[in-house]
């Protein structure tokens, strides 16, 4: 399968290297700022391609991801930050009939987790005395906050029923890659549910996961849908 990397920052190095453990090959990078850039989304190079994944900015997947989508080419976008265009991106997918994997977070172990906090979420819902906060956590380079994750973990408890206010707080340090604890905390106890990230590979082998996925569907998915749990 031939992948296009959409940003050649750390996340989409990291895919470049995994790349072959999955049986991809890379076929081009398109980053502006990268000395691999082969030209915009509109470049002859892009040919033949599966598959873009995209580890950008919200702006650039705005003026990236509806090119590609119109060039037949699949997409799988761990970009967070831009949902006020889902609706138009939406349409774009629609009309072209491509593939799209979207997720604020590719990681294998975050998506079980969130289905856990779900589920956590319902059984204390009915429970007055318990309430429930979130804190997530993530390098200081990081730009949104809270963290796309953040705010799907939170949406989840919402869905699975949890009627209460729901505290969430977020801390930008160093280097962490991503820790989120989702707490309920009674009069005389506390229970906590925590995922690490430990290495930020975990990223790009659920965006590698996701690619192999969408190879040849339409429509718009989540990591939800790709380990099915949908």
């Amino acid at each position: 399968m031939r992948i296009l990397l959409v940003g050649h920052g750390k996340m989409g190095r990291m895919v470049e290297a995994v790349a072959p453990e999955y049986e991809c090959e890379v076929a081009g990078v398109l980053d502006p700022l990268s000395p691999r850039h082969g030209g915009g989304p509109d470049a002859d190079a892009w040919r033949g391609v599966d598959v873009a994944i995209d580890f950008t900015t919200p702006e650039s997947v705005m003026q990236n991801a509806p090119v590609l989508a119109r060039r037949g080419i699949n997409l799988v976008i761990g970009t967070t930050g831009w949902s006020a265009h889902e609706a138009a991106l939406r349409q774009v997918v629609s009309d072209t009939g491509v593939g799209i994997v979207v997720a604020p977070n590719f990681s294998t172990g975050v998506v079980l987790f969130e289905a856990a906090v779900a589920y956590a979420a319902k059984l204390f819902a009915p429970h007055q005395e318990f309430g429930a906060f979130l804190h997530e956590a993530h390098h200081a380079a990081k730009k949104d906050a809270p963290s796309g994750t953040a705010l799907s973990l939170k949406r989840a408890m919402e869905q699975a029923g949890f009627p209460r206010p729901i505290d969430v707080s977020s801390t930008r340090a160093g280097s962490i890659p991503g820790t989120h604890t989702i707490g309920f905390d009674g009069p005389a106890e506390t229970i906590t549910l925590t995922h690490a990230t430990r290495d930020r590979t975990a990223f790009a082998r659920g965006a590698l996961t996701a690619a192999q996925w969408i190879k040849g569907k339409r429509g718009w998915f989540t990591m939800k849908d790709v380990l099915g749990l949908t």
